[in-house]
């Protein structure tokens, strides 16, 4: 019955989606990321278990696409300013982690008698960390933006950087593995650097023009990202420097636009389906019974994850004078690893450097690691408490760092955040920059953005109703969101922003107080009942003012705002 079911490929994945829910939806309660429930699919498909894989064409097509996107995600957040700007803590606890984790897991991999060439393979997969369970347990906790919660981004940045060196080496070592001769390797180093310069070119002259009108169609921009994806990864592969490599050129292309967070906020749910299917061919390929050939090497290995890496960041903060509380919190955040793990051994696989059961020894430490540093991340303070008495070792007398870290965050850290920069939204923002208040404002519109920048205020490009750009946003030190988008009672969409930008705020763990703009008096009590703390009404509230000033009350001085009259307005 399982057979004639599966004739179909279409109904085949939709089995798996519906077998991936389930399990997805037990992972939730065992307070699992997806990750671990993806992982745990792909091995129940598998010929070992129920077997249910036959359509491996579409499910390979999809996976290569889902890696294409991933390595996408991670090349567009290398903006060459981010880079430059990051620390030396994040730098120097960046490399030291993966320098400590190549050098000892290499020499465990020897003492556990791997080989040379597997040893090495398996220590380079293990430095890798997940930067999509990091960033969603430490948003989840709202310690994102606290100064463990910054340093862990800086530091997976500086992974990520290690992670393209190592997609290059291993694309470029297995140039001439497929037996095409050497002739290919010279044409495939100048494909190569072809490939760069068609990047350095389009970001230099091609990339922000082309995105900001792009950016007026949302959907079209985010199509466009897709397809550089997928043009980049096939034109990687034509040439010989494979999907990965592609991809992540592909994003480092538009690494440098205004748009990337907001297109990496929109692909973040396609890459979370897609990922689904390559663990899914990862799993129908693995035979279980490899696993428990290297059951000690994955306790051994999983050990040495959960608490050497954690321990190393531990001790270079330290040296660095962070206080222990500081390095315990951002060492916690390293004790797993990554999809980009099995990618990697997966690469080492098909080019013939380690065979299948490196692969399986290695999921085995991805499930243990990831399932185990959630709940390690979760309960952070509470392992805090339970460990404080013996982390003084780690701590300088005078740690000194934590106070200077703090007070250049503090002077970055936004007080009020403005959904909607038309007239109103940016007069609200000058006026509190007059005020010394420090202003993030937010738009869908490029040209209302640029308008921002141009008066030299902090602004970000996205969309207020969508769910994972709202839940990146610096929310936890703003006081107040202020939402002057314009609501058209007329339009046919029943969406009202406001609400919705009320209810991911809060979803995103929002505690401050929000304000809206109404231009209905019908309308009021609703907003109020739905989460607003204030509801501005822009004619009433300048027609109170104005009587304000007719009867006697001093005026604003409106000098340093009075060049926006004279602009173009905006749609609010």
């Amino acid at each position: 019955m399982l057979d004639l079911i599966t004739q179909s490929p279409f109904v085949e994945i939709a089995l798996l989606l519906v077998l991936a829910a389930g399990v997805g939806f037990v992972g939730i309660m065992l307070q699992q990321p997806l990750i671990v429930s993806f992982i745990a699919v792909g091995l129940l498909v598998g010929p070992s278990a129920l077997d249910l894989v036959r359509a491996d064409a579409q499910i390979t097509l999809l996976s290569q696409l889902g890696i294409a996107i991933l390595l996408f995600l991670v090349g567009i957040k290398l903006d060459v300013k981010l880079i430059r700007s990051l620390g030396a803590v994040s730098l120097l606890t960046g490399l030291g982690q993966v320098a400590f984790t190549s050098i000892f897991g290499f020499l465990i991999g020897l003492a556990l008698g791997l080989g040379a060439v597997t040893s090495l393979y398996v220590a380079i997969a293990l430095t890798f960390s997940s930067t999509i369970i990091i960033v969603k347990l430490l948003s989840d906790k709202r310690e994102i933006d606290s100064l463990h919660g910054q340093i862990a981004l800086g530091f997976l940045i500086v992974q990520d950087i290690v992670v393209v060196l190592a997609m290059i080496v291993l694309s470029a070592i297995g140039i001439g593995a497929s037996g095409e001769g050497q002739g290919s390797v010279p044409l495939v180093l100048v494909s190569g650097l072809g490939m760069v310069a068609v990047v350095i070119l389009f970001v230099r002259y091609v990339a922000n023009p082309l995105t900001e009108r792009l950016a007026k169609a949302p959907e079209l921009l985010l199509i466009f990202a897709i397809a550089m994806a997928a043009i980049f990864a096939a034109v990687g592969d034509l040439v010989g420097l494979g999907k990965e490599v592609g991809g992540l050129l592909a994003g480092v292309a538009l690494a440098s636009t205004p748009y990337r967070e907001t297109i990496s906020a929109r692909l973040a749910p396609l890459r979370d389906f897609l990922l689904l299917f390559f663990f899914i061919s990862l799993g129908s390929g693995l035979d279980l019974s490899l696993l428990g050939t290297h059951i000690w090497g994955a306790v051994i290995f999983s050990a040495f994850v959960l608490i050497g890496n954690p321990l190393i960041v531990l001790v270079i903060m330290g040296a660095l004078g962070y206080r222990k509380r500081t390095g315990f919190l951002a060492g916690l955040t390293v004790a797993q690893i990554s999809e980009f793990s099995l990618i990697f051994i997966a690469m080492g696989v098909t080019i013939g450097h380690v065979q299948e059961d490196a692969l399986g020894l290695v999921t085995m430490v991805g499930l243990v690691t990831i399932a185990a540093s959630t709940y390690m991340i979760t309960y952070s303070h509470q392992l805090y408490s339970l460990f404080e008495p013996v982390l003084g070792l780690f701590e300088r007398k005078t740690p000194h760092r934590d106070r200077q870290d703090d007070s250049a965050n503090q002077a970055q850290r936004h007080q009020v955040i403005i959904f909607g920069l038309g007239r109103f939204g940016t007069a609200i923002g000058l006026r509190l920059q007059q005020r010394g208040i420090k202003v993030l404002g937010v738009d869908f519109n490029p040209a209302a953005a640029r308008r921002w920048r141009e008066l030299g205020l902090d602004t970000d490009f996205g969309d207020a109703t969508d769910p994972e750009f709202v839940a990146e946003l610096p929310l936890a030190d703003a006081g107040w969101l202020v939402s002057t988008v314009p609501v058209h009672p007329t339009s046919l969409s029943h969406e009202d922003t406001r609400i919705t930008l009320i209810q991911l705020a809060r979803s995103a763990g929002y505690a401050g107080q929000i304000a809206v703009t109404s231009h209905h008096a019908a309308e009021i009590q609703r907003l109020l009942d739905s989460g607003a703390d204030l509801v501005l009404e822009p004619f009433q509230d300048a027609a109170d003012r104005a009587t304000d000033i007719l009867c006697g009350a001093e005026p604003t001085d409106r000098q340093a705002i009075a060049q926006i009259d004279d602009e173009e307005p905006g749609p609010a």
